[in-house]
């Protein structure tokens, strides 16, 4: 009886093995990676292997897209080279392509940590669709040429205050009067171009409803102001669209554990977009001071035996997430919560 059913019908077994094989002949994720400098592009398909090569221009962005349509990729990886990635960026998400701009030293880190120690663009592309093959980074949207244009004023000034720092320390370091007069003269000017850098900022951000919106959002808290703002809207464009637990750790003011076995490390920040963390700290350092609800939180956790560090880190990221709270439900601060 047995030989007979098992002569005219298919076991269970049999179907189970064939419905395993039909479900997992998937077809392969195909990723590109693109290594930028400023005259090329260097491309890198995988897992068909197979290496290009394109001037960072706009003929070649649109040979880009030509490849990534004939082999119909799934994903793009792109390194970020400040303005040089924008064209090929912009190109591809106008042409529906999935694109996702990787953080260089990530990329970087990811290479050693696979033992690729040799650097060269076609290993660099290489690595990088290696990378976005097995991370899967999220597609990201490119910004508009307003934000774009905002965020190279934000970089521009704060490379400025930088300059200003380091010539205020040397005006400490010397006694020569004409160094002194020379470095004060320095200092005069760059605070000239941070005035004017400020005045441009203010123009750019009343150019755009949206941007307008989110500004006088932002700058409504006490503690957070004109450069703040704009540091806010062009470096953490999530703001507003994810929720508090991202927004922190997207802003390096998240704490991470150090653990290990039986021992229990400090909590510490870290990583994270540090334009944004070093504009929220100035802000915190202000709000402890003029924003009644901060001052208070602030004090609590200084009374409770808080060092200055861990408090004013706290602070950083309640002023965060205030304004991620309100940016998405699209309203003002006031000091009487609704």
């Amino acid at each position: 009886m047995r030989d007979r059913q098992g002569a005219g019908q298919e076991s269970p077994m049999s179907r189970i093995q064939e419905k395993k094989t039909i479900t997992t002949a998937t077809s392969p994720f195909i990723v590109i990676g693109v290594d930028v400098s400023k005259d090329q592009l260097d491309v890198y398909v995988s897992p068909a292997g197979n290496h290009h090569s394109f001037k960072n221009d706009a003929g070649g962005a649109v040979e880009l897209v030509n490849v990534c349509r004939d082999h119909d990729a799934d994903l793009v990886v792109l390194e970020a080279t400040g303005r040089y990635h924008r064209m090929a960026h912009e190109t591809l998400h106008g042409a529906g392509v999935k694109t996702a701009v990787a953080n260089p030293a990530r990329s970087r880190n990811f290479a050693r940590s696979i033992g690729r120690l040799a650097k060269t663009d076609r290993i660099d592309a290489q690595v990088l669709a290696e990378y976005g093959e097995r991370l899967r980074p999220p597609a990201s949207t490119p910004p508009s040429k307003l934000q774009a244009k905002i965020a190279e004023i934000t970089v521009a000034r704060r490379q400025i205050v930088d300059e200003m720092k380091i010539l205020k320390h040397q005006q400490t370091q010397t006694l020569d009067d004409l160094v002194i007069a020379q470095i004060a003269a320095r200092i005069s000017l760059c605070q000239g171009h941070c005035k004017d850098l400020e005045q441009l900022l203010a123009e750019l951000i009343q150019e755009d409803d949206g941007i307008r919106r989110k500004h006088e959002i932002l700058t409504s808290i006490p503690g957070i102001g004109l450069t703040t703002a704009a540091t806010l809207i062009s470096e953490l464009n999530e703001l507003g669209g994810a929720n508090a637990k991202q927004i922190a750790s997207l802003s390096g003011v998240a704490p991470m554990n150090r653990d290990s076995g039986s021992f229990r490390g400090k909590r510490k920040i870290g990583g994270g977009r540090k334009p944004v963390r070093d504009v929220m700290y100035m802000a915190a350092v202000v709000a402890i001071r003029w924003n009644k609800d901060m001052a208070a939180f602030y004090q609590r956790l200084k009374k409770a035996g808080k060092p200055f560090k861990v408090a004013i880190t706290a602070v950083m990221r309640k002023l965060l997430i205030l304004a991620n709270t309100l940016l998405s439900e699209n309203r003002l601060w006031s000091e009487t919560q609704p």
